[in-house]
């Protein structure tokens, strides 16, 4: 009898110790079956917000408001998908009705420029605030268009980093975030030079006023809003990553309708009633580095050769219109390589840049003029200098690592101090023969420019 209530009372304790671990089973399957739709719900969104073709400035209720792309080595990229409040002072995003957003302590940070890989300068950018409090401050100025903010600070005041970390982004992102729709330019720690600067660019973009967090006090409502510049490298367009398939000609047609009103030759009181190809010689100020030394004797070679020389002397103040038209206007541009040769994005789809690469620097001019030049249909070419046409032999011995080998000796650090070498100390002294039968070839090319387009 007691062997069978014993076996009772096991049979028993085995059962509900089934039961407790076939529940717990259950349980188990039923948290990782919820973590796997979760994770995949966020997945897609995730796949939704990398893929700028299907960003759209309002969603539906049941997405997130707020939501921030971190995944991408130079830019972070955030949205507001709902009415939002800039309060300026703090540089702070309010989202408006955060019913459906996340906590009221839910804030995001970002600092809005495209060169997130390297920290010593993003920290001197301005970080913003991205929120959804219940507490939202008072809309004085209200848009009823989206806002697309960015900054200017950083390396902007260097004309090619005006282009490579802000321009060229910024056409990227309207054509990626906002295609064919209005929107508000915000722009943070933007000097007031800066806006005047490329203020027909700007209004190109966007015919509404411009908000300059350094001097705007006023709240200001949009109907969204999305922060970050989208890069795809340096001084590149990739119309393989942009919705509308936009590519670095596409830009420069942007800014033909900026500068050019649309004319395929604009004026310039440079232009010569002769039929010679128009060659702009860039200049250098002495204090930069990298100066052409016999400037006077290579315009004369030039013009020996057949061209009509522009000497282009461009400075911060120089109106982009003026430069512009002298650019645009010529068959060819030649420059050592520098921020100027940046206005060889001025240049006609067909023209001829002459890019002279210092000791050096070969690697750096194919990145920051050679592709883009490319892209945009110009004749790129490139006139590598030799030890003997180097300021550097005055210096350095010519058996040195640093002039016999500038790869080697510089390896892969560019420091500081390689650079104070490369970009600084080194000015440029042509061998006119050897340049001369260079710019024979060159002449060939604008030539037949000229012979085409006029």
């Amino acid at each position: 009898m007691k062997k069978q209530c014993l076996s009772k009372v096991t049979a028993f304790l085995a059962f509900f110790a089934f039961l407790f671990m076939y529940q717990s089973f259950l349980s188990t399957i039923l948290n990782l079956k919820a973590l796997h739709s979760a994770r995949v719900d966020q997945d897609k969104k995730d796949l939704q917000l990398k893929s700028t073709s299907n960003w759209t400035p309002l969603q539906s209720p049941k997405e997130r408001q707020i939501s921030c792309d971190r995944s991408h080595h130079s830019y972070d990229l955030c949205a507001i998908n709902g009415p939002t409040i800039l309060h300026p002072i703090t540089s702070t995003f309010f989202l408006v009705d955060p019913s459906t957003s996340p906590p009221p302590s839910f804030a995001e940070k970002i600092r809005p420029y495209p060169r997130k890989w390297e920290n010593f300068t993003m920290k001197k950018i301005k970080e913003l605030t991205i929120t959804s409090t219940p507490q939202t401050p008072r809309c004085e100025v209200q848009h009823n268009v989206p806002a697309l903010v960015f900054s200017a600070g950083g390396y902007n005041g260097n004309f090619w980093h005006d282009f490579n970390d802000g321009l060229i982004p910024l056409f990227i992102t309207v054509n990626s975030v906002f295609p064919d729709q209005d929107f508000v330019l915000v722009i943070t720690e933007a000097r007031d030079t800066w806006v005047t600067k490329y203020a027909d660019l700007l209004q190109t973009f966007s015919k509404h006023r411009i908000i300059n967090l350094n001097n705007d006090n006023a709240t200001h409502c949009f109907t969204s809003a999305a922060l970050g510049l989208i890069s795809h490298g340096f001084m590149s367009i990739n119309p393989a990553l942009m919705p509308t398939s936009k590519t670095f000609t596409h830009f420069r047609a942007f800014l033909d309708k900026a500068y050019g009103l649309g004319q395929r030759n604009y004026p310039s009181k440079h232009k010569s009633p002769a039929a010679r190809p128009r060659l702009v010689l860039a200049s250098r100020k002495g204090s930069l580095g990298r100066v052409i030394l016999n400037q006077a004797e290579v315009k004369r070679v030039a013009e020996e050769v057949g061209f009509d020389v522009i000497e282009f002397k461009p400075t911060p103040r120089t109106p982009l219109q003026e430069a512009y038209a002298v650019v645009n206007s010529s068959h060819v541009m030649v420059g050592v390589h520098g921020a100027a040769l940046t206005h060889s994005l001025f240049l006609r789809p067909g023209s001829v840049l002459v890019q002279v690469v210092p000791l050096g620097l070969e690697g750096l001019g194919e990145m920051c003029f050679g592709k883009s030049a490319r892209a945009m249909g110009l004749e790129y070419m490139e006139y590598k200098i030799n030890a003997e046409e180097s300021s550097l032999v005055e210096k350095y011995d010519k058996n040195e690592l640093l002039i016999r080998d500038p790869t080697a000796f510089r390896g892969k650090n560019w420091s500081d101090a390689i650079m104070t070498i490369y970009l600084k100390e080194q000015n440029v002294k042509f061998e006119l023969f050897r340049f001369k039968e260079y710019l024979k070839q060159v002449y060939k090319k604008a030539k037949r420019f000229m012979d085409k387009e006029g």
